[in-house]
C-alpha cells in the first residue's frame, strides 16, 4: 500500500475516534447530566472548552464547526460564539511530507516539472496546505496538497458530529439538524476530491468570465490530481487591509463581492458555499476580487432560485400564497400559516436591504446584535410551535448570505442593494436558467442537478 493511500482505514478511523471522542464524550456526559440528573451546565464555559479541543484537532471537524457557526440556530448561541472563533490555520506539514506526497501524485521526477517549488507552505488550512511554485513557462502557481488520511478523518469526524447534533436536539428541538448533517457530509466528501474542485474552478471561471471585478484562477491540469491542485497564483491583499479605506473603495469591494457570489447563483443556480476570509483577496490597483477555493459549492435546481425570487416578491407584496409556494418549492413540508409567519421573520431580516431603492448599509446596526435578536425571537417561536426541519439546501445558502452580510457589515459598505439585486434577477426565467446551468456543467465535466 502506498505511503499516501487515502482510502479510509480502520486504524485511521480508530485513531481519529480516540482524539475526537474525548471532546465529544465530555459534551455528551455533561449535557446528559444537565438534562437527566439536574446538574448545572455552564454552556459558555463548556463551549469554550470544546472550541479549544476542536481547534487543537484541526482537520474536517474544525471545518464543520466553522460552518455550523454561520448557520442560524444549528447550535445553541454559546457554542456558536465559540465556534465562530475557530480559524483554519493548522501548522503546515514539513518538507519530508511534501516531497513524499509530490512523488505519489506526480512521480519521482516531479521536481523537473517546476522551475521552482517553495519548501515552506504559503498557507496551511484544515484539509491541506498551499505552496507557491513556478511553472516552466514562468507562471506563478499555487499548489494545494491534501494531508494524508483525510478520508478516515472525515468519516470519523462526521460520525462524531452526528452524536453532537443528536445531543443538541435533546436540549433544544427548535431546529431539526438531521438535514444539516446530510448536507455537510456530502459537501465535505466533495472537498476531498481535488479533481472535482478543478472542475468547480473551471465552472466559476466560465460563469464569471464577464465580471471585470472578479478573478478566478486558471487550473493547470497537467500538474493536478485528486490530491494535488495546481492553479495560477493570484496576488492580492486580505480584505481586512481595506476596512479603513474611504467609503467609495469599500463600496467597490462590496459590489464586486456581491457579484462574485450572486451572479453565479441567479445566472446559473450555483453558489460558492464558503465565504471564509481566506477564500478571497482584493487587488489594490482596482479593488477587484480574487476568488479561491472551490471545494465547497452547491448547485441548485433552477426552481430553487426561482423560489428565492418568489419569496422576495411575496414579502414585498404581502402575498401569503406566493410565500407558501416558495417554501414548498424549497422542500418545507406541512407548514402551518403560523409557522410560515415565523420563518418570514428571518426572511424579512435577510431580504430587508433589498426592499428599498436607496443607498444604505447592509443593516442599520453596526453590530450583529440586531440579527442575533431576530434569530433569538425566531428560535423561541419555533420552539413554541414544535420546531422545523430546514431542507438541506439551506445550509450553504444561509452560510453564504450570513457570511457575506458579515463582511459588508465589517467594512461598513453603503450601496444600493436593491438595484444590485434587481440587476441580477431582471428577466429571470426558470427554463432559460436550467438550460444555461446544464450547458455550463457539461462544459466542465460536472453532472447536472436532479
Amino acid at each position: 500500500m502506498s505511503q499516501f493511500d487515502d482510502s479510509p482505514t480502520l486504524r485511521g478511523r480508530l485513531g481519529r475516534y480516540a482524539q475526537v471522542g474525548v471532546a465529544v464524550g465530555g459534551l455528551a456526559a455533561r449535557v446528559a447530566g444537565s438534562r437527566f440528573l439536574g446538574w448545572h451546565l455552564d454552556r459558555g464555559a463548556h463551549a469554550a472548552e470544546l472550541r479549544e479541543a476542536l481547534g487543537g484537532l484541526k482537520g474536517p471537524l474544525m471545518k464543520v464547526a466553522q460552518m455550523l457557526a454561520t448557520i442560524p440556530d444549528a447550535l445553541p448561541e454559546e457554542y456558536l460564539e465559540q465556534f465562530a472563533q475557530l480559524q483554519a490555520n493548522a501548522p503546515s506539514m514539513g518538507w519530508l511530507f511534501v516531497r513524499r506526497r509530490m512523488v505519489t501524485e506526480l512521480g519521482p521526477d516531479w521536481g523537473s516539472r517546476f522551475r521552482a517549488f517553495e519548501r515552506q507552505a504559503a498557507r496551511a488550512a484544515s484539509l491541506g496546505q498551499v505552496h507557491r511554485a513556478e511553472a516552466p513557462d514562468g507562471r506563478l502557481l499555487a499548489c494545494k496538497l491534501q494531508y494524508p488520511d483525510m478520508l478516515s478523518a472525515v468519516e470519523a469526524d462526521l460520525n462524531q458530529l452526528k452524536v453532537v447534533l443528536a445531543i443538541m436536539r435533546r436540549v433544544d428541538r427548535a431546529i431539526d439538524t438531521s438535514q444539516v448533517h446530510a448536507e455537510l457530509s456530502e459537501r465535505l466528501h466533495e472537498e476531498l476530491d481535488y479533481a472535482r474542485e478543478a472542475r468547480h474552478t473551471r465552472l466559476f471561471g466560465l460563469m464569471l468570465a464577464g465580471e471585470d471585478g472578479v478573478h478566478v484562477p486558471e487550473v493547470v491540469g497537467a500538474l493536478s490530481t485528486k490530491r494535488l491542485l495546481s492553479c495560477e497564483w493570484l496576488a492580492g491583499e486580505p480584505l481586512l487591509a481595506h476596512v479603513d479605506a474611504h467609503a467609495e473603495a469599500r463600496a467597490d469591494i462590496a459590489r464586486n463581492m456581491f457579484r462574485a457570489w450572486y451572479a453565479p447563483f441567479y445566472g446559473y443556480g450555483v453558489i460558492h458555499g464558503d465565504p471564509h476570509l481566506g477564500n478571497y483577496t482584493v487587488r489594490p490597483e482596482d479593488l477587484s476580487v480574487n476568488l479561491y477555493d472551490f471545494g465547497c459549492i452547491r448547485v441548485f435546481p433552477a426552481s430553487f432560485v426561482g423560489a428565492v425570487i418568489d419569496l422576495y416578491h411575496a414579502l414585498r407584496d404581502g402575498d401569503e400564497e406566493l410565500a407558501v409556494h416558495a417554501y414548498e418549492t424549497w422542500g418545507f413540508r406541512n407548514l402551518s400559516r403560523e409557522l410560515m409567519r415565523v420563518l418570514n421573520l428571518w426572511a424579512e431580516f435577510v431580504y430587508a436591504p433589498l426592499m428599498d431603492d436607496k443607498v444604505q448599509k447592509i443593516q442599520e446596526s453596526e453590530s450583529g446584535f440586531y440579527g442575533a435578536s431576530v434569530a433569538h425571537k425566531v428560535h423561541m417561536e419555533l420552539r413554541r410551535l414544535g420546531g422545523v426541519t430546514p431542507p438541506r439546501e439551506f445550509v450553504l445558502m444561509d452560510r453564504a448570505a450570513i457570511g457575506l452580510g458579515s463582511v459588508f457589515l465589517r467594512i461598513k459598505a453603503e450601496l444600493n442593494w436593491y438595484r444590485l439585486f434587481h440587476d441580477m434577477i431582471g428577466g429571470f426565467d426558470i427554463a432559460a436558467t436550467a438550460r444555461r446551468q446544464k450547458q455550463a456543467l457539461a462544459a466542465c465535466g460536472l453532472a447536472p442537478t436532479t
